[in-house]
């Protein structure tokens, strides 16, 4: 009876004993999969650091070409007309994507670019929108086929495709719209890069092609109509 007891006595101390159990090394950084770009984002935008361009791209490291595109594209990407205003942002991310197509790992801007302030009422009021964007995305998202991004030859694919949906948005008529989807499609790819997320890749490239072809048929459209008038 006595060891009986003894070894109930022992059996109800080992759990208190027992060490605390840790995290599971395979268990992957919800962080490092895109799960805290969001957080990333707002914490940069309520620190104390400096609002700049610069800043930006040294928090998002690698991955800051994608959050640039998002920058450059999120206005023309908006269901507005722009009258061809947003143009020089399509230039400008034409010529980031061209440094990944050969195979830059980070950005170069002149320092006078790097320095530009994204503080102020308008800037922070698009970075919100951004995150209210972002924070939707998440909530659907999780990484996806990430051997597929964030090597050489997926950083080319990325470009190249980057390049083809700002030519597409560079070419449409002013204040038709129709630079809306192309924009739009290079929003997403670049969300995709950030959370490493492939099903939003090909939902990018879809909605992508979509703009390029409604491009081309109205164009075709247009063109036919005004030979018909002469």
């Amino acid at each position: 009876m006595e060891q009986r007891t003894s070894e109930l006595r022992s059996a109800g101390s080992a759990p208190a004993d027992a060490a605390p159990s840790l995290p599971s090394a395979a268990e992957p950084d919800r962080a490092s999969d895109g799960a805290g770009l969001s957080q990333a984002l707002e914490r940069w935008l309520q620190g104390a650091n400096e609002k700049t361009l610069g800043s930006l791209i040294d928090l998002f490291e690698e991955k800051s070409f994608a959050i640039l595109f998002v920058l450059l594209l999120g206005v023309p990407a908006l269901p507005v007309p722009t009258g061809g205003a947003t143009h020089v942002f399509e230039v400008i991310a034409v010529l980031l994507a061209l440094q990944l197509v050969v195979g830059r790992d980070e950005i170069w801007l002149p320092e006078r670019w790097r320095e530009r302030e994204l503080a102020g009422e308008r800037q922070e009021r698009f970075l919100t929108a951004l995150m209210k964007m972002i924070r939707r995305l998440e909530r659907i998202s999780k990484p996806r086929l990430r051997f597929a991004f964030n090597h050489r030859a997926s950083n080319i694919v990325f470009g190249l495709l980057v390049i083809g949906g700002c030519v597409a948005a560079f070419l449409a008529p002013p204040f038709t719209g129709l630079d809306t989807l192309p924009a739009l499609g290079v929003v997403l790819l670049s969300l995709a890069v950030l959370l490493e997320d492939f099903a939003i890749v090909i939902a990018g490239i879809v909605i992508g092609v979509a703009g390029v072809a409604l491009e081309i048929f109205l164009g075709k459209a247009v063109v036919d109509a005004l030979s018909g008038l002469l």
